[in-house]
């Protein structure tokens, strides 16, 4: 299963966001929501959530690094039931993480949904595209792409 789409929704005062409707179907009734990279959140549907922790099982724990990045993963993540309006809750923590205020930017970013903050988001995205700098189409070709 893949997420794709790019959709501007909002946090109401009780701290619940409205997953949109085509990634509810895939998800299912119950997700995963975590800290991601690049001061975002990541919901994962259950199978893809259960399939990372299996991986991350494997790595070498013995590495600080590694025993930090586990951590805070777990410690971050929460299991959200999807209400009957399409809604999860997002604990304070993890909307201070993605500094999140009001408006956000909903997008399926291939096995998980990234939530950001609208405001970060547009400051990260900038003006650059990077399919117009040929030292990332270079990268891509490394990867076969």
């Amino acid at each position: 299963m893949f997420f794709t789409g790019f959709y501007e929704n909002s946090i109401d005062t009780k701290n619940r966001m409205i997953i949109p409707a085509k990634h509810r179907v895939q998800l299912g009734a119950e997700c995963v929501l975590t800290s991601g990279y690049d001061c975002c959140l990541y919901i994962y549907a259950m199978e893809d959530w259960m399939e990372l922790a299996s991986k991350m099982k494997t790595l070498r724990q013995s590495d600080p690094e590694i025993r930090k990045f586990i951590r805070d993963t777990f410690s971050k993540a929460t299991e959200c039931k999807i209400d009957s309006q399409g809604r999860i809750l997002i604990p304070q923590g993890l909307k201070d993480f993605a500094k999140i205020d009001k408006e956000l930017v909903t997008l399926g970013a291939m096995d998980k949904i990234e939530i950001w903050s609208k405001e970060v988001y547009e400051a990260m995205q900038g003006d650059e595209n990077l399919m117009d700098n040929q030292a990332f189409v270079d990268k891509l070709a490394e990867y076969g792409l």
